[in-house]
């Protein structure tokens, strides 16, 4: 959106490509998540994290002008969320076992993309995850599921609400209600809905027909039932919804792009639930915008969220937190904090639905030590190597580093007093020698400097040319930045570039020895440095890890989980063959010449045995 928008202001700021804008406001995260199959956990590193948030909202804001609830203020009804987490079917179970197997196969490329995939299996799981009937309609009807459990509360909320007609809204993405005619056209060949001909409306076809049924046989007058699906043009739609504002239809199902956007039915709704999970966090907001508005005449709402423990739900609620979490980030009327991970409450509740889908909670605590340990043991490798870089700097390069500061503050105290030795000329007593020739005008020796520097090329890029004050005058063409500098030398060396100025040479080269206390400065405070810095290095030898305790408790607590969980199962380790029985397996040039390494390295020790040696 901001290429879209703001495409002149990323080139000034030197952010129209995209590694440019992560490498300022954007940081890849890996952690722990419900792996697609819904029988394990697996680490994901996604772009989901913010810094520099300040900045990126000021240049954003350019652009956009966010205003979100939080700003506006408008009065709606406070939400109770309510998670009803239900217990998986044996099926179920078994399903999502096989799921996890056809995963790892599709993982291995072991199976045909076009017979079995990620996408397939993802589709399928969250059709079992909320209704086993969807694999299967032959199978039975799961009082313990999660429909069942929405039918329930709708009854509930239905008969507390009698008095003041309250309404409430069912969202269900998946299993939409199909016609009597389209059951009978997908079940010719098969008798499951047919009775003598007859289409048996007791039979399983979809959630919607389903919980319209149970909810008519427990009393919910069939008038006051209806699907969203049922209003096929605006008029009817409009129709419809003046039903439902009224009270006169109290429960109303359908799905987030039928009865997301556009659907004002507030009045006197009491009660949504989400059947199952959408994909995005903009659908959450939709469904639950019909009942969180203003408008409605009930204080007070509940939100139901629905939840097959051990399922495909858990990794559909985990994606919508994660990219809610990704949204809420930037858009925000909040003020950002230099970096946010959550900075909006629906993330929180989102990660509580996930958190309530989970199944032993000890398999997601060890895969989040798996990567704490980790990350730990990289911060102690880090913090070796460089305890291993100080270690080699203290025997080798600082050593060698000050020698060197010690030799360069000699040479220039050196060249300061023969400097003094040999002042600065005045106008009636200069001399300077070229080639072999000496000046005594300025602008003569400059111009004669200045042709010698003409005949410098790639090739031949140093000459000595002369002497000034005492200091022998070298001239040093650089190829890459065509400059040419004169060098004079004593005891150190001192660079200036020249010019074409022919006086101006000259002033330069009285500049460049009139510096020489200000280097000589200079190096003694880096030899200041390096002392202070060979101090450090010690003391910073001395420490250990700050965070070993951390990585010893942890991969304590990992290998613990590790044995509870039986997650690693140790290898097979033949029985250990003793060294006679490995050496009549080698061939003998070879075996000859482990012996000699042996005789030669006497901790060579043991050396096993290899399959090429079988062969």
């Amino acid at each position: 959106m901001m290429r879209y928008l703001q495409y002149s202001t990323l080139q000034e700021t030197d952010l129209l490509f995209f590694d440019n804008w992560a490498a300022n406001f954007g940081e890849t995260v890996t952690a722990t998540e419900l792996a697609p199959e819904g029988s394990g956990f697996r680490s994901k590193t996604r772009f989901a994290h913010f810094f520099n948030l300040p900045e990126l909202m000021n240049l954003w804001k350019e652009a956009a002008d966010i205003q979100t609830a939080d700003t506006l203020h408008l009065p709606i009804p406070h939400a109770e969320y309510i998670n009803v987490v239900t217990q998986p079917s044996d099926f179920q179970k078994e399903t999502i076992r096989e799921f996890g197997e056809r995963a790892e196969a599709v993982h291995k490329g072991t199976v045909d993309a076009k017979i079995d995939n990620m996408l397939k299996i993802t589709s399928e799981g969250r059709l079992v995850a909320l209704d086993q009937r969807l694999m299967n309609p032959l199978l039975p009807d799961d009082p313990d599921s999660k429909v069942n459990a929405c039918v329930n509360n709708i009854l509930d909320v239905w008969r507390e609400s009698t008095p003041v007609k309250g309404t409430q809204l069912v969202f269900c993405d998946l299993s939409t209600p199909k016609t009597k005619c389209e059951i009978k056209m997908e079940m010719v060949g098969g008798v499951a809905k047919m009775v003598d001909g007859q289409f048996d409306e007791s039979q399983f076809t979809d959630v919607y027909n389903d919980i319209r049924l149970k909810l008519i046989r427990q009393g919910l007058p069939e008038k006051e039932i209806e699907f969203i699906h049922s209003a096929k043009t605006e008029v009817q739609k409009s129709e419809l919804f003046a039903k439902v504002r009224k009270g006169q239809i109290r429960v109303l199902l359908g799905s987030t792009a039928k009865m997301g956007a556009g659907t004002n039915i507030q009045d006197r709704l009491v009660a949504l639930h989400h059947i199952d999970c959408p994909w995005k966090p903009r659908d959450i907001e939709q469904r639950e915008g019909r009942i969180l508005r203003k408008g409605n005449n009930n204080p007070n709402v509940k939100i139901f969220r629905y939840v097959t423990e051990n399922t495909f739900d858990s990794y559909s609620w985990q994606l919508i937190e994660n990219k809610q979490r990704f949204i809420s980030q930037i858009m925000t009327s909040k003020s950002p904090a230099r970096s946010c991970e959550d900075i909006d409450d629906s993330v929180l509740s989102y990660a509580e639905v996930k958190a309530l889908a989970t199944g032993d909670p000890r398999i997601k605590e060890k895969m989040d030590l798996d990567i704490q340990v980790t990350k730990l043991k990289m911060l102690k490798s880090g913090f070796l190597s460089q305890h291993y870089a100080l270690e080699d700097k203290l025997l080798k390069f600082y050593p060698e580093a000050i020698q060197a500061k010690k030799a360069m503050i000699a040479a220039l105290k050196s060249d300061l007093d023969f400097a003094k030795e040999h002042p600065l000329p005045d106008a009636d007593h200069f001399m300077m020698t070229l080639k072999g020739m000496v000046y005594t005008d300025k602008k003569n020796a400059g111009t004669a400097l200045i042709k010698e520097c003409g005949k410098l090329n790639f090739m031949e890029n140093k000459a000595d040319v002369g002497e000034y004050r005492g200091f022998s005058i070298q001239i040093q063409y650089h190829p890459l930045t065509h400059e040419i500098h004169a060098v004079l030398r004593h005891s150190a060396a001192h660079s200036a570039e020249l010019g074409q100025d022919s006086v101006g040479n000259i002033t330069r080269l009285n500049n460049l020895l009139k510096t020489i206390p200000e280097r000589l400065n200079t190096e003694q405070s880096n030899l200041e440095l390096l002392n202070r810095q060979v101090q450090e290095a010690k003391q910073e030898l001395k420490k250990e890890f700050p965070k070993e305790q951390e990585l010893t408790e942890k991969s304590a607590r990992l290998n613990q989980l590790s044995l509870e969980l039986s997650l690693e199962k140790p290898e097979q380790i033949p029985p250990e063959k003793s060294e006679k029985e490995d050496n009549e397996t080698m061939p003998a040039s070879l075996m000859n010449r482990v012996d000699a390494a042996r005789q030669s390295v006497p901790n060579l020790g043991h050396i096993p045995q290899h399959p090429e040696f079988e062969k």
